[in-house]
């Protein structure tokens, strides 16, 4: 049996000292608590050392999960190993992308947006994550600001920097023609369109002008699109093969 954690890509059994080990004939439901409690902290110790500046759908865990894990929901079966803290990144700016539900972030002057520090990615995770994000991004250097206290969203008034860090985000390299002048609404997306990206049905469209049938809202990144079936052909490699020992994994978004 494989046990899944957000490892290269994952985290065979047999990698854990023999003492560490539930009995062979005992199901996994039957296995103690203490026991997950140490699997947990050999994942710990052993998690990913590449880390992410997230703005846009990747924010929410719910998504996040979904790529790099193919499940957006924490269960014993897929142990979590990484972290987000809040973060901004200074020189950019953030905007809507016509007839889509995700932004896209160039640089410019005089702009910042806030978003999520992500540690404990694997290569593995940005591997996925560059499938997700696809060919309009490009997944470059930045420096980011920790935030010890989060304020306003829109104005950034009460926000409280702390720490530099050095990460990687996605910058958008398509047709700046295809960017709104219009900022990206975080608390929105998880109100009226998270259900779509992280497995549900869609709500609908608010915007007053609605796009044509044709156009995807996700870019490909669910149900039948391009982006998501590639990402469900790479979560079934990493499925489990005896049985159901362990939980399903479900669709990339």
């Amino acid at each position: 049996m494989k046990f899944y954690g957000n490892q290269e890509d994952d985290l065979p059994l047999d990698d854990l000292p023999p003492n560490d080990l539930p009995p062979n004939n005992l199901p996994p439901d039957d296995w103690s608590i203490d026991y997950f409690e140490e699997r947990i902290k050999y994942a710990q110790t052993n998690m990913g050392t590449r880390t992410a500046f997230f703005y846009g759908t990747l924010m929410a865990q719910e998504v996040l999960y979904n790529v790099i894990f193919g499940t957006s929901t924490v269960s014993r079966y897929n142990v979590q190993t990484v972290t987000q803290k809040p973060a901004i990144l200074h020189d950019h700016k953030r905007s809507r992308v016509k007839y889509a539900d995700y932004p896209g972030v160039i640089p410019q002057k005089g702009h910042s947006v806030r978003g999520t520090y992500v540690t404990g990615l694997t290569d593995g995770d940005i591997y996925r994550l560059d499938m997700f994000e696809g060919s309009q991004y490009e997944l470059q250097t930045v420096r980011v600001r920790l935030l010890e206290s989060e304020g306003d969203e829109a104005t950034g008034e009460g926000n409280v920097e702390g720490e530099e860090v050095e990460t990687q985000t996605y910058i958008w390299t398509d047709s700046l023609e295809r960017l709104e002048d219009k900022e990206w609404d975080y608390a929105a997306f998880r109100s009226e369109k998270l259900a779509l990206w992280s497995g549900g049905e869609p709500e609908g469209w608010d915007d007053e002008e609605k796009p044509e049938e044709s156009i995807d809202p996700t870019g490909g990144r669910f149900g039948n699109g391009q982006i998501a079936q590639d990402l469900s052909k790479e979560h079934e490699k990493l499925k489990q093969q005896e049985g159901n020992e362990g939980e399903p994994l479900k669709s990339a978004v």
